[in-house]
């Protein structure tokens, strides 16, 4: 099968999103598939055998550290002369537009996928009056493909109040080889409590963003001296969260990738996830197949991931005191080990593999109706 895959992001970029596609890729590429990405320029030419065709890139005002690539008349002869069987157009909104809008003229069947929670993100960015004019917009894109896939129940839910249509779970992956207790790194350990040996690591890892919510974090110190807080990642936020953290026993150290990663997450010991914005967050599954329990803000897709008392721990989004709690209870080693046996365990039997093969069965299923059952 030929593969187009038209994205708003991808490497060097590192998100949820950009983990998903390219252990999806890799396997595409080992089953014998043939597959080209449409993404913006980033500098990145090449991902194993599949070519990266790079798009102009701009800043947006309210978003300056992350580029994005425009709706381009490229994206159609880059189609034409592919000939794709299928396009994947992952998160249809700017240059995502041109890949929904030449599949349909070419006739190549469409199959696109929902990742990012923008109606809820026009909040933090001080826009809610624009949520009725995005519902609509999206929604016009993701329903001219066959197939829309999204990473939770609660979206598709929410997707199918909304009404689009077709709207399948794509389901959560992870690298357990990857990410494993035993990845355990005693330097990793080190440079992470900050010289503070006794203390416990609180691990953050993601975007670094307003809607993350991340200046929660900070009232931890008002309360325990048992911990260190460590956040990982990078983001338009950063340097109001390093002015907001000063003074704290917080270590910032940008973004990690691979193994050190990987290192990071196992030689912590308590992953804290105070966002509710997120379409399924890759994170928590990661960091319980390292061994970590998690504390998470109470939302439809941490639900989905995290037993409560089992593998960690969620707090309802408005009681702060609730949150301190929950984070507390990890002062005590007992729990720390118990979920986190646990935490490891749930993470058994969620590779990649799976994933990638499930979205193959969708795209066999796209190229079989042909391009006719979209709008």
């Amino acid at each position: 099968m030929k593969i187009a895959i038209v994205t708003e992001t991808f490497l060097p970029s590192t998100d949820g999103i950009v983990t998903r596609l390219t252990a999806s890729i890799e396997h595409y590429l080992e089953a014998g598939h043939e597959v080209i990405i449409i993404a913006p320029d980033l500098g990145v030419a090449q991902f194993g055998k599949a070519r990266i065709h790079g798009m102009p890139t701009i800043t947006l005002p309210f978003y300056r550290t992350k580029r994005f690539s425009l709706p381009s008349r490229k994206v159609g002869s880059l189609l034409k002369t592919y000939g794709p069987d299928i396009v994947h157009v992952v998160n249809p909104a700017l240059l995502g537009a041109a890949g929904v809008y030449y599949a349909k003229k070419l006739g190549i069947p469409l199959l696109a996928s929902y990742h990012t929670n923008l109606s809820q993100y026009l909040d933090f960015y001080g826009l809610p009056f624009m949520r009725g004019l995005v519902w609509l917009y999206l929604r016009s894109l993701h329903n001219r493909a066959s197939i829309n896939l999204c990473t939770s129940r609660t979206v598709r839910e929410e997707l199918i109040t909304r009404k689009f249509r077709n709207v399948k779970i794509w389901k959560r992956g992870v690298d357990g080889r990857l990410f494993h207790p035993d990845r355990y790194d005693p330097n990793m350990r080190k440079r992470l409590s900050q010289g503070f040996a006794d203390k416990k690591i609180l691990l953050y890892v993601g975007r670094l963003a307003s809607e993350k919510e991340i200046e929660k974090l900070r009232d931890i110190f008002n309360v325990s001296n048992q911990f260190v807080l460590v956040i990982v990642g990078d983001g338009p936020h950063r340097s109001a969260l390093e002015e907001y953290f000063s003074g704290t026993d917080t270590l910032f150290t940008g973004f990690l990738y691979g193994e050190e990663l990987a290192a990071a997450f196992a030689s912590s010991d308590v992953f804290v996830f105070p966002s509710t914005t997120e379409t399924l967050g890759l994170v928590l599954l990661e960091a319980m197949a390292s061994g970590l329990p998690v504390v998470a803000a109470r939302s439809g897709p941490t639900c989905e991931q995290v037993k409560h008392e089992k593998t960690g721990l969620l707090f309802d989004p408005a009681d702060h005191d609730g949150f301190i709690a929950a984070v507390r209870r990890f002062e005590d080693k007992r729990a720390r080990d118990a979920m986190s046996a646990a935490a490891y365990q749930e993470s058994f039997g969620k590779g990649w593999k799976e994933v990638a093969e499930q979205a193959l069965h969708y795209y066999w299923q796209t190229a079989k109706k042909g391009n006719n059952s979209g709008s």
